[in-house]
């Protein structure tokens, strides 16, 4: 079967290397220069950042895609993944402050006790009620293919957690007395760009998956895995085209024959479209509902000489909402620090982190700063995924199946979601529909 994949980011890249292994002639178009997508590094005067997230939750989604696809991630990496001791530490309003632990709910306990008696404890029962939340989800949502239109096929579990009315927001603010809890358990909500109160209460499952698999860093930063899979692409002898954007599919009968580019049209048994589908005017009605999830302001710094030396992300939970994300990409005695900004950004970032008692003003070398429009040109289209807008979001969203017979759909904007975890599954899930050649 020739298939194309729109999209050269990881959903696109990891969907044509599943793809190719199953036997069949992938061609992967891209509209940029480069494959990658979010996961692609920014580089500028000898300094290197993260273009995108810098660990992953649930590691076992991508060791399944190199595995499915060719040799084991561990043996391409020559290493092996490595965890994460901290996943961030949270600094509040009063001063105090929680680093949070990854991959143990001891270790969490001990933690949040440090902020008071009783609040490791209070914290460890919020995050229980999401062990059998994630097992509903695991084996009808996120490892098995969904299609929201066919409620005959949708099993009764999955239809009642979808349907459930209490926010997320209403959520924390019943089970902690503490602000501190409620914004630790709905920052990776909060960091995404949603507000609370239109994220249904089951989307919290987040705060278990950190809490039961902890978190997990790429040696070398996450650009490895461009690196990697552009690898595995030229080894499954795909067809990879880069500065070749899709303006839309062509579509005759209800079923795709071709995707539409400038230089023509392109046959296609069947398409995978790992790029927002609002952009493409043939599936573009089907998502009229959905918006994009925004990213956030980013100022990527290259610092040099006296600099704390940070170890983990830092989120100043103020308005605006500022983390810290340290990265490896420096030359001797410098340091990258990538500056994610949430909220009424009126200032500078790095003025608004004076006041929260870091000055590095005098210690930047170089900066690269980016709006979220920026960012949304630079990788044509938003890798945050579509923003919760009430209980009805999950059931907009396509993939992997459309209803244009020979259409697919993954990538962040697809089932089941965005984050590098679920945006690698949605590939398989494809994968999987699709089947063998």
């Amino acid at each position: 079967m020739r298939i194309i994949v729109i999209g050269g980011g990881l959903g696109g890249m990891a969907a044509a290397a599943r793809l190719a292994k199953q036997g069949h002639e992938v061609a992967l178009l891209e509209a940029s220069h480069h494959l990658g997508g979010a996961l692609a590094p920014v580089e500028q005067e000898g300094y290197r950042w993260e273009g995108g997230p810098s660990s992953t939750l649930l590691p076992a989604a991508l060791r399944d895609l190199f595995r499915k696809s060719g040799r084991a991630l561990e043996k391409e990496l020559d290493v092996e993944l490595e965890p994460l001791p901290v996943l961030r530490e949270h600094r509040f309003a009063d001063r105090t402050s929680v680093l949070l632990p990854g991959g143990s709910r001891a270790d969490q306990i001990a933690a949040f006790d440090e902020l008071g008696a009783g609040l490791g404890e209070r914290w460890a029962q919020h995050v229980d009620l999401y062990n059998a939340v994630w097992e509903v989800l695991r084996r009808h949502y996120v490892e098995v293919p969904w299609t929201p239109g066919d409620k005959s096929a949708v099993p009764k579990e999955l239809t009642s957690l979808f349907d459930i009315r209490e926010t997320l927001h209403k959520r924390l603010r019943h089970d902690f007395r503490d602000e501190r809890l409620a914004l630790v358990a709905g920052h990776p909500a909060t960091a995404e760009g949603h507000d609370l109160r239109n994220v249904p209460s089951w989307v919290g499952v987040t705060s278990y998956l950190e809490q039961r698999f902890g978190g997990w860093r790429v040696p070398g930063g996450m650009g490895r895995l461009v690196d990697l899979l552009g690898a595995r692409l030229a080894l499954r002898g795909v067809t990879i085209r880069t500065g070749t954007p899709v303006s839309d599919l062509v579509v005759r009968d209800g079923r795709v024959v071709a995707v539409r580019t400038a230089d023509g049209d392109a046959d296609a048994d069947a398409v995978v479209v790992a790029i927002d589908p609002r952009r493409l005017p043939t599936l573009a009605p089907y998502v009229e509902k959905t918006m994009p999830a925004i990213p956030p302001v980013v100022s990527h710094l290259g610092l040099s000489g006296d600099v704390p030396d940070l170890t983990h992300d830092i989120v100043f939970n103020a308005e605006p909402m500022i983390t810290v994300r340290p990265g490896s990409g420096a030359p001797e005695g410098g340091a990258a620090w990538t500056l994610l900004g949430r909220g009424k950004i009126a200032e500078d970032m790095v003025i608004a982190l004076v006041r929260h008692g870091i000055d590095v003003r005098e210690n930047i070398v170089t900066r690269v700063d980016l709006s979220p429009r920026d960012l949304v040109e630079q990788w044509n289209g938003s890798p945050m995924g579509v923003l919760w807008q009430g209980r009805g979001t999950v059931r907009s969203r396509l993939g992997p199946t459309t209803p244009v017979a020979g259409v697919y759909v993954a990538g962040a904007h697809a089932a089941p979601g965005a984050g590098v975890p679920f945006v690698t599954q949605s590939a398989a899930l494809v994968a999987q529909v699709i089947g063998s050649a």
